[in-house]
């Protein structure tokens, strides 16, 4: 989906679909929950500067906006996107909540992040590029960080061409679909990741699973 020659409308009917996915799946609810349990540890006095990495269509940053006014949490939220082409859809359906930026993450070191969060990103990466990423989220992050990512089983694996052909999304939404689990990670491989990136900071997060089929990494400060 990422690929340069694919046209804005093309792209923008992809990333429409995969929110449908996300929503069939609740993708969200890790991530909001994620927020609650930072919120409880108190919400201070000034807004929480949010920063989301890999945007994609916006509807993650969009579930964080209205769980921020449904809270009474003022949030300063920015997403990043290597993709060009996300950020005039995800304008489309954030209007003003956010601040899109097409770049690179590693571009917004030193902006006072509070929490930094990331959705179906990890999974996308190399081995060099994730071990960066996790470093720069633990170092740029003061409240805590959040990776919601895919759980590679059997049965999503099995299973997703078939949710995907019955909510008649497009075929790149079931090629990569199933791609992207296959590429997921299970609980012990997370754990070995954070124990060789991060040592220190390996006994302070939680590795957990989300229903469905979602595998999440938490770091709370």
């Amino acid at each position: 989906m990422d690929a340069a020659e694919l046209a804005p409308a093309r792209y923008a009917k992809v990333l429409a679909d995969l929110s449908r996915i996300n929503a069939l799946t609740l993708a969200a609810r890790p991530t909001l929950g994620f927020l609650d349990r930072v919120a409880a540890r108190g919400v201070g006095d000034r807004p929480w500067r949010i920063l989301d990495v890999g945007f994609g269509s916006g509807d993650m940053l969009a579930r964080i906006a209205r769980w921020g006014t449904k809270r009474g949490v003022t949030l300063d939220l920015v997403g990043i996107d290597l993709n060009p082409k996300s950020a005039p859809v995800a304008h489309a359906r954030l209007g003003g909540r956010a601040q899109l930026m097409t770049g690179d993450y590693r571009d917004l070191a030193g902006q006072g992040w509070d929490i930094i969060l990331s959705s179906l990103v990890t999974h996308h990466m190399t081995v060099a590029q994730r071990t960066e990423f996790l470093r720069f989220m633990d170092a740029e992050s003061a409240r805590g960080w959040l990776v919601n990512d895919l759980h590679r089983q059997r049965l999503p694996f099995a299973g997703y061409p078939l949710l995907a052909t019955l909510a008649l999304v497009d075929p790149i939404v079931r090629r990569d679909g199933q791609l992207s689990v296959g590429r997921s990670f299970r609980r012990a491989e997370w754990q070995a990741m954070l124990a060789a990136v991060l040592p220190e900071t390996a006994i302070h997060a939680r590795v957990f699973r989300s229903f469905p089929y979602r595998l999440c990494v938490e770091r709370i400060r």
